[in-house]
């Protein structure tokens, strides 16, 4: 019996109908070893050397696998196709006493017969590049992640982690947001024409005066222009007829797809990685058992194997016509910094149409099938083809503009026309047009615009971003992102990110203190170096060594500094019980309690309970919610949402508003506003 060992029990049943008898499916379960749990588990004495142990949930199965290995004639390793699998069967190798130098690893980018077959006809080495790049990149993590969390716990709050790329990606939603914040709005105003000609309505839009491009950026420019354009005829001037030719978009990688997958199907990063998964690792389709229906889905290539690329135009050819096959095969380039180790995501076989499937899926793997089908069939189709015009109008001083667009030929967009925007909003129908024939103006019209600033990051804007940045690989964007959140670092308004006030806090002390290691470029340059291993099999001790020379001297300076950004403790009128100060409400390692203000001479604590309600008030100091709280005693009192930002807290019910009299904060008594200062007597009616 040959035993073939792979990571996830859901590929089993698929891998076994092409294996066939004779061999035995063991599946790991993912890692079986890591770095410890509780403790540091890198000697920085010996080289940076890790301290491996068996995973504490694995060891009764290793037991298994050592037992069904010894009784195994070849012993082949199928994990992942990239450098966590790689890694993984490293570790499977040592753990069961194989020589990684012997030919016992496979490998394939689809779980197809044809693949799995030549796979087993073909076993390799364990590639020890690959398993350095992993490496370097746990160890990294490990360093930043216990060297520097500590530093944040001690100076911010207690429960805080940091993260070479979920620190950076965390920076990239507060940069974000503080553009919004800066942001200032410049008026511009749009002037159109209502045109018709041969019962055909289309609308020109302001372009130029005397042959410049003009912005029109107040009112009073605008009553000018119309003042100056009033009664005077519109003449055709240009008419510009173009072909031109629209690409099809390249096949998916992981970050691709996300992108695509929340903004055309409104499915999130973790329901696409789910779905991903799972039509990568084989699902039960009625008739023909489980089956996968799609590539190795963590990828940053566009490149197609010539088999699939053949399959895909065989099926072109026959389903749409010659004419819908290009001249020639289109080939899409990987960008340079892409490690491009996989193809892109495709289906295993363009036989199996998603229509043809939808009653064996669910509604998620349905949508995303269809949605990966439809890419690739549509990245090796010709190009759509149009017929464009531009026409302008002179009107006095003034060139007005239109843009007609007709389509010739649909090419690639006859599949993926649902998911493309190829009618832009500012393209016309338009009637026939000759230069200098007068049109008739029905009507112009003016609308006041403002500027906008930057969207916030979605999901999906953010995995942009990092792959364009150079932040993280596609294996790491979703379980990144997943973390800000988790972390309680951004929150999630609609489907836009934006970070807390903790999250704001964490990015502000690690540009004042690491703002050499946790940005854009050092992070995008960290990859590269991971690549070096992988590729050119540079020595990973070194490069972990040159990163901690740099890194252990801001360790030191952050710590020693007195710099501080620690929530101050909140006074309430609550009284100890043992010495009659007044308690404090302050955050520990295990959440929120109350703590006797005359510590350490009283260390009296007790915990203290929140009943959230909707909310009450408006907090006059940031202009959030107020909401009422109560402490174990069961008195309330009113404090800010904002708990890590604002320290805003009442024994009354806020307006949110200030006193007109002293500037104190007005506050709710029965049908009455009174200011809160005593001093003060402000009071008004309600």
């Amino acid at each position: 019996m040959k035993l073939v060992i792979i990571e996830a029990p859901a590929k089993r049943d698929t891998l076994k109908k092409y294996l066939g008898e004779g061999y035995e499916v063991f599946a790991t379960k993912g890692h079986i070893r890591d770095l410890p749990v509780k403790s540091f588990g890198i000697d920085m004495n010996k080289s940076f050397e890790p301290k491996y142990e068996i995973m504490d949930d694995k060891k009764e199965l290793i037991s298994t696998l050592k037992k069904k290995a010894s009784d195994a004639e070849q012993i082949l390793i199928a994990t992942d196709p990239d450098r966590e699998g790689e890694a993984i069967s490293w570790h499977i190798a040592y753990v069961l006493g194989l020589d990684p130098e012997t030919e016992c690893r496979i490998v394939f980018n689809e779980i197809s017969k044809k693949a799995v077959t030549n796979a087993i006809s073909k076993p390799r080495s364990i590639d020890l590049k690959l398993v350095d790049a992993q490496q370097t990149r746990r160890v990294l993590d490990r360093i930043v992640g216990y060297k520097l969390s500590p530093i944040l716990c001690k100076k911010i709050a207690p429960r805080l982690s940091a993260g070479r790329v979920q620190s950076v990606a965390l920076k990239l939603v507060v940069d974000r947001e503080k553009e919004i914040e800066n942001f200032k709005p410049e008026e511009y105003w749009n002037i159109s024409a209502n045109l018709i000609k041969d019962k055909i309505a289309f609308k020109a839009s302001l372009h130029a005066k005397n042959n410049k491009k003009i912005t029109v950026s107040s009112k009073e420019e605008t009553d000018q222009i119309l003042s100056d354009i009033e009664g005077k005829p519109f003449i055709v001037s240009e008419v510009k007829k173009s072909a031109t030719k629209s690409h099809a978009p390249a096949p998916f990688t992981t970050s691709t797809m996300q992108q695509d997958a929340l903004n055309k199907l409104g499915m999130s990063l973790k329901r696409t990685t789910a779905s991903a998964q799972q039509l990568y690792e084989g699902v039960d389709v009625a008739g023909e058992g489980k089956i996968a229906l799609i590539t190795y889905i963590r990828t940053d290539s566009v490149r197609v194997s010539a088999d699939a690329q053949n399959m895909c135009l065989d099926y072109i050819k026959n389903t749409y016509g010659e004419k819908y096959v290009p001249s020639k095969p289109n080939v899409y380039h990987t960008k340079d910094n892409a490690q491009d180790a996989h193809e892109a995501i495709r289906p295993i076989s363009m036989a199996i149409k998603p229509e043809n499937v939808e009653s064996s899926l669910s509604p998620d793997n349905y949508k995303l099938y269809k949605l990966i089908y439809e890419r690739f069939l549509a990245s090796q189709m010709a190009q759509a083809e149009y017929s464009n015009v531009a026409v302008k109008f002179d009107v006095d001083a003034y060139t007005f503009k239109v843009n007609g667009k007709t389509m010739n030929f649909a090419g690639w967009t006859k599949v993926y026309k649902a998911y493309t925007e190829e009618e832009s909003n500012d393209v016309s129908k338009l009637p026939v047009l000759e230069e200098k024939e007068e049109v008739k103006c029905e009507k112009i019209t003016t609308e006041q615009k403002f500027t906008k600033p930057p969207a916030r990051y979605t999901e999906a804007s953010l995995v942009k971003a990092m792959e364009e940045k150079g932040i993280g690989r596609p294996a790491t964007y979703a379980a990144t992102i997943t973390v800000l959140a988790s972390r309680k670092y951004t929150d999630k308004e609609k489907k836009f990110l934006i970070p807390t006030e903790l999250g704001r806090k964490i990015t502000e002390y690690l540009e004042k203190f690491f703002n050499s290691v946790i940005n854009v470029k050092f992070t995008a340059y960290m990859e590269k170096r991971l690549d070096d291993i992988a590729e050119l099999g540079e020595d990973w001790h070194e490069v972990v060594e040159s990163f901690w020379n740099g890194f252990k001297g801001l360790l030191e300076k952050s710590d020693a500094s007195s710099v501080t950004m620690k929530t101050a403790p909140i006074e309430t009128d609550i009284v100890c019980e043992k010495c009659g100060s007044k308690m404090l409400l302050r955050e520990g390692r295990f959440g929120k309690f109350l703590g006797c203000s005359n510590f350490p001479k009283c260390r009296n604590i007790k915990p203290y309970e929140t009943e959230e309600k909707k909310p009450v008030g408006i907090c006059p100091e940031c202009k959030k919610n107020v909401f009422a709280l109560k402490t174990k005693r069961g008195k309330t009192f009113y404090a800010c949402e904002n708990r890590e930002g604002c320290n805003f807290m009442s024994w009354d019910i806020p307006t949110g508003e200030k006193c007109p009299n002293c500037n104190s904060y007005l506050i709710k008594k029965g049908k009455s506003v009174i200011c809160s200062s005593k001093e003060c007597g402000y009071k008004k009616e309600n």
